[in-house]
This record gives structure tokens, C-alpha cells and sequence, in this order.
């Protein structure tokens, strides 16, 4: 592949690698423990992960389990937890949070296959404004530099191969989260 390419796969792969974290964080009825990715907690004065103060678990399908190193931090966690509103209520015995995620209803699900296919289609525009600055760009380098018009046509149509492939990425996972969500 041409090397005039590959920042634009880059920007696109950079675009797919979000929308996978995007997907990660989206609740799907069984306990994930990347919803609490963003989450951060005050130790001692430094905004933190959960995961760098605490030992992150799923015991069962849908509970995460929370134990953190330090006794003083369950609070501190818990605070977190109600600030970051993931939409679970934690509750903690002194030494561990548990985090139970309820089933969800069906109203749900319908709602959260709608907020996938809502990121699907913000990856997909990404992507087509990624192929648009490509294009952009090759049109200009025929205007000052000696390639021919054949040249930038196939790049042209290397760059839309790329979208195309890019684009089938986020369906596919847009398809595989949404079955996901939808599967009880």
C-alpha cells in the first residue's frame, strides 16, 4: 500500500479503537468492569482509576466486586461511584463494594441498541470525513507536484477501499454489540 495512505488509516484505526472503548462502556446487563474505566477517585489529592487503588472483579455475571488495598479508600470509592453516575448504586460491607447490575427491561435494551447504532454512525462519519481530507490532500499534490492524473485517481480508490473496509469494521461491531444488548 502506498505510503501516502497510511496516516489516513491510522486516523482511521484511531477512530475504530474509540468506538470500541465507547462500546466497552455501555452496560449491557452483565457486570463489565470497563464502566468504570472513567471513574476516578481522590487518593490523596490525586485523581485516580479505581483500578490502580483496588482490585477489580466479576464474580458472577452480573455483580462487580470492588476490594481496594487500602481500608480508608472504600469510602472514597464508593463517593466516586455516586459521583461518576454509571447508573449502580454501590453498596459496600467496611472492606469490599459491590456494584449488581440490574436486568435490564426490554425498553432498555431498545434504547441502548438506539445509543450503539447512534456511535456506529458518528464512527462511520468520522471515517467518511477521514477519506474526504484524504482526497482533499491528493487533489492538492496533483496541482504541485508531477503526478499524473492516473496516480491520484488510484489513490483515490485506495483510500475508498479503506473506507469501505473501515466502514463494514463498525458494523460489524455496531451488529455485534447491538446482539448483545438485545440477547436475555
Amino acid at each position: 500500500m502506498d505510503e501516502r495512505l497510511n496516516k489516513y488509516e491510522e486516523k482511521m484505526q484511531k477512530t475504530m479503537n474509540n468506538l470500541y472503548s465507547e462500546y466497552n462502556s455501555v452496560r449491557a446487563g452483565r457486570a463489565n468492569p470497563h464502566v468504570l474505566d472513567e471513574v476516578m477517585v481522590d487518593y490523596y489529592g490525586t485523581p485516580t482509576a479505581i483500578q490502580q487503588v483496588a482490585n477489580v472483579s466479576v464474580p458472577e455475571a452480573r455483580m462487580i466486586l470492588i476490594q481496594p488495598w487500602e481500608q480508608s479508600m472504600v469510602k472514597e470509592i464508593e463517593r466516586a461511584i455516586n459521583t461518576a453516575d454509571i447508573g449502580i448504586n454501590p453498596t459496600n460491607d467496611g472492606k469490599v463494594i459491590r456494584l449488581v447490575f440490574p436486568e435490564l427491561t426490554e425498553e432498555r435494551r431498545k434504547e441502548l441498541a438506539k445509543d450503539v447504532k447512534k456511535k456506529g454512525e458518528n464512527a462511520k462519519v468520522a471515517i467518511r470525513n477521514i477519506r474526504r481530507d484524504a482526497n482533499d490532500h491528493f487533489k492538492k499534490l496533483s496541482k504541485q507536484d508531477d503526478i499524473s492524473e492516473d496516480e491520484i485517481k488510484d489513490l483515490e480508490d485506495d483510500v475508498q477501499k479503506l473506507t469501505d473496509k473501515y466502514i463494514k469494521k463498525v458494523d460489524d461491531a455496531a451488529k455485534d454489540k447491538t446482539d448483545e444488548i438485545l440477547k436475555v
